[in-house]
């Protein structure tokens, strides 16, 4: 073997494992969701597999063909639908995370959201709020807060945040304002993508 093959087979290999060193980095700095698009057989008053129900009183829908409810979902075959009441109640799921989002790290996701007019009553806009913590349904780090979401077609929202300790659970929450508020509205959430780092080297 001439020194020139051995250097041009070394440059090989070395490409090789940087390579291989990259898509190792990048499987590990995304962070997966079970059930990220809510993809269940459509019913009321049921909480998609892979969430769990946070808030007291809380009873999701799953979507389409319900409560008057026919907007196709923008990813899959359904989607979820989380509602506020007149008596100040509102509604909030969560999960675990497949690993754990690291402190002052930079994490970046998308989701989509629409509101339906005909919701049974429920008519009226409201927003999405998305909560990071270290435990089951907790609300240590607010990530996310959109706008009031009036908008019957499917828009795509990115969040961008940094914990500011190591977290491990999500939570999306139905919200119209602090305080007490009679509001009888909907939101709809489907396809949240990955977690994946955003830092900037």
């Amino acid at each position: 073997m001439t020194c020139k093959t051995y250097i041009t087979n070394a440059n090989i290999i070395y490409s090789t494992l940087i390579l291989l060193l990259c898509a190792v980095s990048s499987v590990y700095s995304q962070v997966t969701l079970n059930n990220p698009s809510f993809e269940d057989t459509p019913s009321d008053a049921t909480t998609p597999m892979g969430w769990l129900e946070c808030e007291e009183f809380t009873t999701p829908d799953i979507l389409p063909g319900y409560w008057g409810v026919y907007t196709e979902p923008s990813e899959g075959e359904t989607y979820v639908g989380m509602i506020t009441r007149e008596n100040g109640t509102f509604e909030s799921i969560g999960q675990r995370l497949s690993a754990t989002l690291r402190q002052d790290e930079c994490y970046s996701f998308t989701l989509d959201l629409a509101h339906s007019l005909g919701y049974t009553g429920y008519n009226k806009p409201i927003k999405l709020r998305i909560w990071v913590g270290r435990s089951r349904c907790e609300t240590q780090q607010m990530i996310f807060e959109s706008p009031l979401i009036d908008e019957i077609e499917w828009k795509n929202y990115e969040v961008e945040f940094r914990p500011e300790t190591d977290v491990r659970y999500i939570l999306l929450e139905a919200f119209h304002q602090e305080g007490r508020f009679s509001h009888k509205a909907n939101i709809l959430i489907d396809n949240i993508s990955t977690i994946e780092s955003c830092n900037r080297v």
